[in-house]
């Protein structure tokens, strides 16, 4: 067995998977989507101390797997430094305590291994990563070969869904509250802005695009004096212009890259009008889609131990003295290695 830790944000999860079949025999998530709300978004220190609390009481749960440990998996990068240092101490002191070798794992390699959950890899595959924290498209040749093709210049996707939701006085998480309101509302109403429509460049902006929102919430006096239909009319807009957005550039990639697997993963993933656009993307340009189960597109543990499987079997290990967190910078590199 594996057991492997995910604390990169919000969201603490802890899972047990079986070496030999892939299989989850143990898997929990706790989320603060409930204590942030009030805030409009992740507080960090806070969500370090709920971590504090809500880990080690799912980790409990875990010992009847802990003579079977073969070796112990945990989120190192990147994230939100005081979360990740949760899971990392504990990572380090269970590999420490079980003698049993650490593994630490690229939190957005562990959202494209979502795809893989109880499942064999498959590879060479293009990978839209849309999430809180990242807007990416990948090109996976295998293991140990990832190479970002582009990405976000600003806002990720996701951050957008929750800054324009908290300007209209939505709540937190934004994504699947707009999601909602835009079925009742008409796409058409607000000429909203379609990102970098103009230009050559093969990369995604989205700060332009939830200013544009901002003035649209103004106009009609604030989030107070929307109505609700105004609501759910802004949110369609808004939704229709980040799939233009994220289309137009998937397509000039897609015009060049013969890999025939594309896959959405990430927590913004989980948008089905999203997915409905890339479903006929993929139909025009002869590729096959592929998504993760809804569970499993936010963060979570069995994506962790899903990657370390694969790591396991390459025996790439790490001493628990030795793991830290890599800066936020250097994760913006061109490869994911």
């Amino acid at each position: 067995m594996i057991l492997s830790i995910e604390s990169s944000c919000d969201d603490s999860s802890i899972a047990v998977t079986e070496i030999a079949t892939q299989k989850i025999v143990y898997h929990k998530k706790i989320s603060q989507e409930a204590e942030h709300s009030c805030y409009g978004g992740v507080v960090p220190e806070l969500a370090s101390r709920l971590h504090a609390v809500t880990l080690p009481r799912i980790l409990a749960e875990t010992k009847p797997w802990f003579g079977e440990l073969k070796a112990v998996a945990v989120t190192n990068q990147p994230g939100l430094g005081v979360t990740l240092l949760e899971g990392i101490a504990m990572a380090k002191t269970l590999a420490v305590l079980e003698d049993i070798p650490l593994i630490p794992v690229h939190h957005l390699k562990g959202h494209i291994y979502s795809l893989f959950i109880e499942k064999e890899t498959r590879f060479p595959l293009l990978v839209l990563l849309i999430s809180g924290g990242h807007t990416q498209i990948i090109r996976v040749k295998d293991f140990g070969h990832m190479e970002i093709l582009a990405s976000s210049m600003d806002d990720s996707v996701g951050e957008s869904f929750d800054k324009c939701a908290k300007m209209m006085g939505l709540g937190y998480p934004g994504g699947p509250l707009i999601e909602a309101l835009a079925i009742k509302g008409d796409e058409s109403r607000f000429n909203l802005p379609v990102p970098l429509r103009n230009s050559p460049l093969i990369a995604f902006s989205l700060s332009g695009l939830k200013n544009a929102v901002r003035l649209v919430v103004e106009k009609l006096g604030g989030a107070e004096k929307m109505t609700e239909q105004d609501k759910a009319d802004l949110s369609a807009s808004f939704q229709k212009a980040v799939k233009l957005h994220l289309l137009q550039k998937s397509k000039k990639i897609f015009a060049k890259e013969p890999i025939k697997d594309f896959a959405i993963v990430g927590g913004a993933s989980a948008n089905q009008y999203l997915r409905d656009a890339y479903e006929g993307l993929c139909r025009e340009f002869g590729k096959t889609l592929h998504v993760a189960p809804l569970q499993y597109c936010s963060d979570n543990a069995a994506m962790i131990g899903r990657y370390a499987i694969d790591a396991y079997e390459r025996k790439q290990f790490i001493d628990p003295n030795a793991i830290d967190i890599v800066s936020t910078k250097k994760q913006q590199a061109g490869m994911l290695l």
